[in-house]
């Protein structure tokens, strides 16, 4: 990729059949690490009996979308004509969230130049998290998504590939290149969090917490955070076990706003089991089994929905460091819009930069001289 061209996201249009069902730090800990009384299942919004969130000292809320050249989200008008270019668009969105989810190298691992450019076009204060490579998380890959030497390696396979089929030497590799891409966000005090999704046939067992702490263990010095699709993770006879086992090795557990009642579908658990907390929502849809990707996230949370998922943040904030809420809802501006009231309902830090940082792009032209300084 010319490094002068957009380190784009694929699509979420660009999906195949066998992609999976729709997806500086301190000392500081929570009270009780193992499971922070927060809130359980169907409880959303349901403050801590007696705590009024006033009498506490609240961490560092950043609120950011997933994904900032979604397909639908550039047809949406979302951003000022102006921002016509890859360098402006990426500015243009950290002028308005400190935080955004990077989901196409899920699809797709980046180019090391990739990540030194979105290094270079967001400011100081900038947090991008990052989703881990689709290989690693033990969902199915496209061949055409390897390395070519990796994949030449490997006889040029046409039929999707687990982590499975691939052979410790090529996952050596996968995992050093994918890594090795990220240093420049990471050793620019850029990168949050990576995060490993992983799928509803990954279920809670010795075999699949000993892969989390080889996830952990691997990416060091950067920090890991851990999302489950299988529900036994959660369910209550394993519920403090898996909390705990989290806390136990400082790995954030991932909590979820998302339908129920699908195979996939995870209960609406708040727990901090980190000095940082994450909270991802991907919509209400009734949909959620979709085909089609505007269906399955086609979905705009409403003012009390909003208000309901500000306390469940707020009560995060509580026991946290920093609370990462990634909006998920990525169908036209839907998103942005979300994430942009959620945030001013919690009370978020929103803009990174500095008077000067923002006079110093205006004036470059990366971002529109008319642009608001939120």
């Amino acid at each position: 990729m010319n490094p002068a061209e957009e380190p784009w996201e694929s699509p979420r249009e660009a999906r195949t059949p066998h992609d999976p069902p729709l997806e500086e730090r301190d000392d500081r800990r929570p009270a009780d690490p193992a499971v922070a009384p927060l809130l359980s299942p169907g409880g959303f919004g349901r403050e801590r009996p007696g705590t009024p969130v006033s009498a506490v000292e609240t961490g560092r809320i950043l609120v950011g979308t997933a994904s900032w050249t979604d397909r639908s989200l550039l047809e949406s008008g979302w951003y000022p004509k102006e921002a016509s270019t890859p360098a402006a668009r990426l500015a243009y969105y950290a002028s308005r969230f400190p935080l955004v989810e990077v989901d196409s190298t899920y699809y797709h691992p980046p180019a090391r130049r990739t990540a030194q450019a979105w290094r270079d076009r967001t400011p100081q204060g900038f947090t991008f998290n990052v989703k881990a490579f689709s290989l690693l998380t033990h969902h199915p890959t496209r061949p055409d998504a390897l390395y070519r030497d990796l994949r030449e390696g490997l006889g040029a396979p046409t039929r999707p590939l687990y982590l499975k089929d691939v052979g410790p030497e090529v996952a050596d590799a996968v995992w050093e290149r994918f890594l090795s891409a990220l240093e420049p966000l990471h050793e620019a005090g850029r990168l949050g969090a990576i995060l490993f999704q992983f799928p509803p046939w990954f279920p809670a067992g010795a075999r699949e917490r000993n892969y989390v702490l080889e996830c952990a263990r691997r990416c060091r010095p950067m920090r890991v955070c851990v999302e489950f699709r299988n529900r036994t993770w959660m369910e209550e006879r394993n519920r403090a076990g898996t909390l705990g086992f989290l806390a136990a090795n400082d790995l954030p557990y991932v909590c979820v706003d998302m339908p129920q009642g699908y195979p996939s579908s995870m209960p609406p658990v708040l727990a901090v089991t980190s000095d940082l907390a994450v909270l991802r929502l991907h919509g209400r849809s009734g949909r959620w089994d979709s085909g089609d990707i505007r269906e399955r996230f086609g979905y705009l949370y409403g003012e009390a929905e909003l208000e309901e998922l500000a306390a469940g943040v707020r009560t995060l904030a509580e026991n946290a460091r920093t609370t990462h809420v990634i909006t998920n809802n990525c169908c036209g501006d839907n998103s942005q819009r979300n994430a942009a009231r959620l945030a001013v309902l919690t009370g978020a830090y929103l803009t990174p930069r500095r008077d000067a940082d923002m006079a110093a792009l205006r004036s470059s032209g990366l971002v529109p001289p008319q642009t608001p300084y939120i």
